[in-house]
């Protein structure tokens, strides 16, 4: 066989063409068994060049396929293996060439992201605790004051940012690990709606909590990473969906699962914006400031629980974040 796919099909359909004239010519002159014998080495030549079709181009296609897509999902630096010299074995060393390139841009951001999250926590740290003494002297009033909260609160939200993004690092670095026990799912979930619940008073925001209708097992889980979970849904809630000025959040079980809901009465998500909530640095039309990845994080948490973390525009407007968690490990 030829290395090159082209000259491989050119030579096959000539030689099928031949095979063909062949037996043509031997009916015209009634050689009636050099025909059959013709028209049978054509049907095995047809099957043959079938097998060879789908071993040499349609199976290589349908695994370039699929690496393909794990290359897309984030599977950056995975190699895939083919001896072929042909166009699919040049096209097999171009995707792994690519796939090695886009691993090591991946890992010159998160590098780079890491070094300036680091850098940036000792300033803020500095502007926060000096915002607020400066706050506490009585000298400072008026005009001046307020602009000292406003640095305060402005050094608080980057800091947030900040850690944000430290987060990501450490997803993607393999950093990224959880402390899994035994927990009390309700208590953790009002501990976070006791903490959050201040905040959302002074923002104008009500919070009716619909507690489960009989206790609920205890389930496996990090509860500093869920707790971590449960803020940040509240605080999108509150910052995307402040119009509504209020939020339903349920706990109940469903199965195997414990669920979770989170609805505000905002305006909800754009339709054509749902499918990419949860991407990495995504933001879509909010005019809310942040890094885009709080639900990025969000989900690497509840997927590494074993759980599922759905977003949807709710019924009667408002935007649903649903949180399945598994009463089993074994789940």
């Amino acid at each position: 066989m030829f290395k090159d796919l082209r000259t491989q099909l050119l030579v096959s359909v000539i030689a099928a063409l031949i095979l063909m004239l062949l037996s043509i010519w031997a009916v015209t002159r009634e050689y009636m068994i050099l025909a059959v014998c013709v028209l049978v080495l054509i049907c095995f030549y047809m099957i043959y060049l079938l097998f060879w079709f789908w071993k040499n181009i349609s199976e290589p296609i349908d695994k370039l396929t699929g690496f393909a897509k794990e290359i897309a999902s984030g599977s950056y630096g995975s190699q895939l293996a083919d001896s072929s010299q042909n166009e699919i074995g040049r096209l097999t060393d171009a995707i792994n060439d690519m796939s090695e390139k886009v691993a090591l841009a991946e890992k010159a951001r998160t590098d780079f992201i890491s070094q300036v999250s680091h850098e940036l926590r000792t300033p803020l740290t500095a502007i926060t605790g000096w915002s607020e003494t400066i706050a506490y002297d009585p000298a400072v009033q008026g005009d001046s004051l307020r602009g000292i909260n406003i640095i305060s609160k402005e050094a608080e939200r980057l800091t947030g940012m900040v850690t944000e993004l430290l987060e990501f690092t450490r997803i993607q670095d393999g950093r990224f690990n959880l402390r899994i026990e035994t927990i009390d799912i309700a208590e953790e979930l009002e501990d976070a709606l006791f903490t959050y619940g201040k905040l959302m008073k002074q923002a104008g925001m009500v919070v009716h909590y619909t507690p489960p209708s009989k206790d609920l097992p205890m389930i496996p889980g990090d509860p500093e990473r869920l707790k971590q979970v449960f803020l940040n849904v509240l605080d999108n809630a509150m910052t995307h969906g402040g119009d509504g000025k209020m939020i339903d959040v349920s706990l109940g079980r469903d199965g195997n699962y414990v669920k979770i809901n989170f609805r505000d009465y905002g305006n909800g998500i754009p339709e054509a914006e749902l499918p990419h909530v949860k991407e990495k640095f995504y933001k879509g039309s909010s005019k809310a400031r942040g890094t885009g990845i709080g639900l990025a994080v969000c989900d690497e948490i509840i997927t590494r629980h074993k759980g599922r973390l759905d977003i949807y525009n709710a019924d009667g407007g408002g935007c649903m974040v649903v949180i399945y968690l598994p009463i089993s490990s074994r789940t």
